[in-house]
């Protein structure tokens, strides 16, 4: 079924030689042929042994022939699965309100895979079960879907993109009619129906009903709004800044926001601005690596004389930010202080246009519980309200659409894996709109001659530091993470749970197993955050207030790790 009948069977019946036309044309099935040429035993086990698993998080896989892997038949099956559970769920209202896809700009010509090509696929399974389809005709940040779910009113929305993984990789994102990505039970119901709805329907394949049905619609009109109420004081419009798109989508996107925002337009790094899938210039199209991804970007600034650097991800969802400073050398903040500094600037924001306090008890922040806790110091100084949710956007986008349903104020969401929600319009970090509140953020400082490394002192300062050191191993192996996790939880007791009592000399206070359900903070041991028997994680707070975090990445093979040491304001 992965990848048709082979070569050498009889043609089928006359009414399936559509498909078997589609099949023998598909570059996958000559990847199969030579990996059974080769006798690549261990490769085609991979694509074959095993199916995809559906997430909260979707898909994400490489592309290439193979159950595992992504191509037209496992979207085909998966897109599916995913409508046969909205009608599940939504009845005849699917066919009036419709679904939303987008893509990026990924491409893999070797199994002919592309995002444009699985977004037509997608769209034409919805239009031949007769869901209208809100289509964008061209490559789009991420975020743009969630805003359309919202904005239209519409049940889902589907965005083929694979972030900042390996050129090889592609991904198939779901959001929810709340404008935020799904979370349980959805993701179940979603699973079973894919596995319910594997047989292609006749109509699935037929993407050329895209060029004239009735049900699809064009892309959404365009929407150049403030996400912020008017700035503070008066910007310096001499600043000079650097954006980077790193071979994805977002450069037209955060030009636009920029004028949107009567900002100086940024410098483009003119061998990065335009979509390539081969991502020519970076070992990782990922500007969480820092330097490494940037290194065009600071050449640039050198020239022009810029001092600031923006760079989001290939899907523009995410946001890097890196100063000149005085020493000549280029500072890269990490996830948790540019949370920090958007945190106080949107915060700055909202104050001057509401001076009455009162209202300040309906202002909520929040951010992953594995990011720096710097909004809930905040929060407690100036008196709004922190929340802090388990790690992915997914639960800060769902818990924010319950607090703007109870009237409440939602300004600012992040994750350290730099991530930022600005304001509600997206219920999901956003690249782009985060790009130009940053440039607005960083003409305000400039006007007042200052910096963004000395106004993330200054927060410090007045609010308490907060240290944070993050990093990742790569583990492909899931019998060394299980072990590894295991020992943890039996630390000198092969028998009962016994976690480490001390750390470096340091003592462990608490421990939170969210795995296991475990949290020695309450009475009754139990965690108050949902626990997910299939992933790890694993939190240890220490007697001089540090905390560590380790856990397992959902769309990486990555373990990874987060600490941080806290201080009250005015002790550093």
């Amino acid at each position: 079924r992965a990848i048709g009948p082979p070569l050498t069977a009889p043609l089928p019946h006359p009414s399936k030689r559509g498909l078997w036309r589609i099949y023998r044309g598909d570059p996958t099935v000559a990847l199969v042929q030579g990996l059974v040429k080769d006798g690549a035993v261990g490769e085609l086990r991979r694509c074959f042994g095993s199916r995809m698993e559906f997430g909260t998080a979707g898909l994400r896989a490489a592309m290439g022939p193979g159950i595992s892997c992504m191509n037209d038949l496992t979207i085909i099956q998966t897109t599916q699965g995913f409508c046969k559970y909205l009608e599940h769920c939504f009845g005849e209202g699917l066919k009036e309100r419709g679904v939303v896809v987008g893509f990026d700009a990924r491409a893999h010509p070797p199994s002919g895979g592309s995002s444009k090509r699985f977004a037509s696929l997608a769209a034409a399974v919805f239009i031949g079960r007769g869901v209208p389809v809100h289509l964008f005709c061209d490559i789009t940040p991420t975020p743009f879907v969630p805003f359309t779910v919202s904005h239209l009113g519409l049940c889902a929305g589907v965005m083929v993109t694979a972030s900042h993984n390996p050129k090889q990789d592609n991904g198939y994102k779901v959001y929810w009619e709340n404008g935020a990505q799904i979370v349980p039970p959805h993701d179940k119901g979603i699973s079973v129906a894919i596995e319910a709805n594997l047989e292609p329907w006749p109509e699935s394949w037929d993407i050329t009903c895209l060029s004239h049905s009735p049900l699809l619609k064009g892309p959404v009109p365009k929407h150049s709004h403030r996400v912020l109420p008017d700035h503070p004081a008066a910007l310096s419009p001499q600043v000079k800044i650097v954006h980077t798109s790193v071979h994805g989508v977002g450069h037209a996107f955060v030009q636009s926001a920029f004028k949107a925002f009567d900002l100086r337009p940024p410098y483009a790094v003119e061998e990065q601005k335009d979509p390539d899938p081969e991502f020519p210039t970076v070992k990782y199209p990922n500007p969480e690596e820092g330097e490494g991804v940037l290194t065009l970007s600071f050449a640039l600034a050198e020239r022009e004389g810029a001092t600031v650097v923006l760079a989001n991800d290939p899907d523009a969802d995410r946001l890097a930010v890196a100063e000149k400073q005085e020493g000549g050398q280029w500072r890269v903040f990490s996830g948790n202080e540019l949370g920090a500094l958007l945190g106080w600037w949107v915060y700055k924001c909202w104050k001057q246009t509401n001076p009455d306090q009162s209202t300040v008890k309906s202002v909520y922040m929040l951010s992953s519980t594995v990011s720096s806790k710097i909004l809930r110091a905040i929060a407690l100084k100036e008196g709004f309200h922190f929340e802090e949710t388990l790690t992915g956007f997914k639960w800060m986008g769902n818990r924010a659409r319950e607090l703007l349903d109870q009237n409440k104020i939602v300004l600012f969401a992040f994750e350290e894996a730099i991530g930022y929600m600005c304001g509600s319009a997206v219920l999901d970090k956003d690249g782009v709109s985060a790009a130009a509140i940053a440039g607005e953020m960083t003409s305000y400082l400039a006007a007042k001659n200052t910096t963004l490394s000395q106004q993330l002192t200054a927060i410090y300062e007045e609010y308490g530091y907060h240290i944070t050191k993050n990093s990742y191993f790569i583990c492909h192996d899931q019998e060394v993470i299980r072990a590894m996790f295991d020992r943890l939880r039996h630390y000198g007791n092969q028998e009962d749970v016994s976690y480490p009592r001390q750390c470096g000399g340091v003592a462990i206070t608490a421990v939170r197993d969210l795995t296991t359900g475990y949290d020695s903070n309450q009475a009754d041991n139990k965690a108050v955050l949902p626990s997910s028997p299939s992933s790890q994680m694993i939190t240890f707070s220490f007697s001089n207030g540090g905390v560590a975090t380790m856990r397992t990445s959902g769309t990486e093979p990555k373990i990874k790790y987060y600490t941080e040491l806290c201080a009250a304001p005015g002790n550093r």
